[in-house]
């Protein structure tokens, strides 16, 4: 059962990598990497100094340094302990995939996901929650925004399958893990809010 698993992952992953060849190569290369994404972080603390008070906003944004580093030492926690081959380094695949990255440390679960999907979901509950109404200013961040939030986790999750460089099961198990802990996150941070206050 495992093994049939893990097949249709391989060949899920082969078809996605292999969609577009030639196309957008340079769109997913680009989209991959991490410094490409700074102004949107800069973005992020803007509407936090827009939507709170300064002391909240200060310390959303500590936050969002906190749930990504957090996320990324248990996704490397994780990495380390399963130990799974990504594709770029995968006899099996090697020859038969788009390689635009390789990175050497192991797959499961993907990094790039899990911290994108954890600060978006951080960022966007601290915006729409019921609770930050007391503490924000009035037309903070307009609706359409958050959609634009979601918008780049998942196109930067994507990208890591279109690059070589992870199975979809990664990015994916990376999403969920991701958004729970941004929620986990979220949540803390109105708990301390509501002890300061």
């Amino acid at each position: 059962m495992w093994e049939t698993l893990v097949e249709y992952d391989r060949e899920l992953f082969r078809f996605l990598n292999s969609l577009w060849i030639g196309e957008f190569d340079t769109f997913w290369i680009y989209v991959t990497q991490i410094e490409n994404w700074i102004p949107l972080y800069l973005l992020f603390f803007y509407f936090l100094l827009r939507a709170y008070k300064i002391k909240s906003a200060i310390i959303s944004i500590l936050g969002i340094f906190m749930v990504a580093a957090v996320t990324l030492g248990l996704t490397n926690l994780v990495k380390n302990q399963i130990a799974r081959l990504r594709p770029n380094n995968e006899p099996v695949l090697m020859d038969s995939i788009r390689i635009y990255q390789t990175p050497e440390n192991f797959s499961f679960w993907s990094g790039h996901s899990a911290v994108s999907f954890a600060v978006a979901t951080f960022v966007a509950f601290l915006l729409i929650t019921t609770q930050a109404k007391s503490h924000h200013k009035p037309n903070a961040i307009d609706s359409k925004w958050l959609l634009l939030i979601f918008i780049w986790p998942v196109t930067f999750a994507l990208s890591r399958i279109m690059v070589g460089v992870h199975y979809p099961t990664d990015v994916i198990v990376g999403m969920l893990v991701g958004v729970l802990l941004g929620y986990a996150f979220a949540k803390a941070y109105f708990v301390l809010l509501s002890r300061n206050q």
